[in-house]
Parts: structure tokens; sequence; C-alpha cells
């Protein structure tokens, strides 16, 4: 069996995000292909197939498009199974006492549209993870990533109803006027920021 998937427009993280789940619906022999529109996101699909173990050939069909193809193995069949037997055993979907530290509304140094992206992406693929963390903290700039309107907002939530605990500064609320916006999780203080990390096993900060 043969799927067709379209990546093209979609940044990273959803290209991999997207295949992975139609992999988990292919048997030993089955592949998919996968058109994306850039080549780092045909490294990207590459570099997880070889973790996987799967077959992989790429080509290029014209300037603006590559054709990805990714075939299971029985190595990689195994591991999936192996994978999805392991993850039952997990009585809880969390990372206890790991906490993701959000400061800013973007990603890393430099232009500032690519950090906005990047941290949308980042967010994104933080509630595709296996294992999510215990806590989200979001203070200073990163107040307004779960505040209305943000593009973040819905992705937050999901994380929210996975039991993720998300807490956002009441002080940066305040001091941006989002006080009344909040649009996921509880407002918090200083003493309990303080705390979750001084608490924390693994600090995560983006």
């Amino acid at each position: 069996m043969k799927k067709i998937l379209d990546a093209r427009g979609k940044t990273c993280p959803i290209p991999v995000v997207e295949t992975n789940k139609v992999l988990a619906t292919l048997q030993e022999g089955d592949s998919v292909e996968v058109t994306v529109d850039n080549f780092i996101a045909v490294q990207n699909l590459s570099k997880m197939a070889e973790q996987k173990h799967l077959i992989v050939t790429s080509e290029k069909i014209d300037e603006d498009n590559y054709l990805v193809t990714l075939t299971v193995t029985a190595a990689s069949s195994n591991e999936t199974t192996k994978a999805a037997e392991e993850t039952v055993c997990i009585p809880d979907s969390r990372l206890e006492r790991t906490v993701v530290v959000l400061s800013s509304n973007k990603m890393g140094e430099g232009d500032e549209k690519l950090g906005l992206t990047l941290m949308k992406g980042f967010i994104y693929a933080l509630t595709e993870q296996d294992r999510l963390p215990e806590t989200v903290l979001l203070y200073n700039n990163g107040a307004k990533l779960s505040v209305q309107g943000s593009d973040s907002l819905a992705d937050l939530k999901l994380l929210e109803s996975q039991g993720v605990e998300i807490l956002t500064c009441g002080t940066c609320l305040n001091h941006y006027g989002l006080t009344e916006k909040l649009g996921v999780g509880s407002v918090t203080n200083m003493y309990v920021i303080v705390e979750k990390q001084i608490r924390a096993t693994k600090i995560v900060k983006p």
C-alpha cells in the first residue's frame, strides 16, 4: 500500500509530525510519498527515516518541489510495535517535575519574524511528544503566548487538556495590559515560578 502526503507550505516540524502519523498506520512493505517544498524538510524526513530504520529515497521534482518516499521495513515495523508496547506501560504521559520555561514569545536571537515562527513551531512540536512536561511557565514576553489571539493558544489548551499545568506570570500580564485576556491555564506569581524551577529535575528553555 502506498499513501500520499502533501506537506508543501508547512514549516518544521509539521511535515515530520504528519509523516509520523501516516507511518503508524502502515505495515511492512508499505510506503508513504511526501511532497515538500524545501530541502530542509527533505533532510528532516531523511534523518527521521534513519532513526526508524526506514528505507528512504528523495528526488527533486522541480525548483520548488521535492518527493521523499519512506518505506516500512521489518526492522522499523518491530521498532514501532515495541515503542507502542512500551508506551502502554507508562502510567502517566507527563514527565514528572519537568518544566518548560517560555520567557519570550520568540525563539532564539536574530530575525523577529523567524523567532515568532520558531516559537510557534516549538509549542506545536511539544504537543506531539510521547511524554509531556509537568508544567509550562510563561513570563515576561512569553506571557503573550497564553492570551486570547495568540497563535499558540490552541496548542497550549491542548497541552492543558492532557494534564500539563500552564502558569502565566500575573505581574507580566498586568505589565502588558493583558490581565483580562488570559486564554489558558491560570495566573501565578514569582514565588511559585521560583518554587517550580527549584523543584524541577529538568528545565527546558527554548
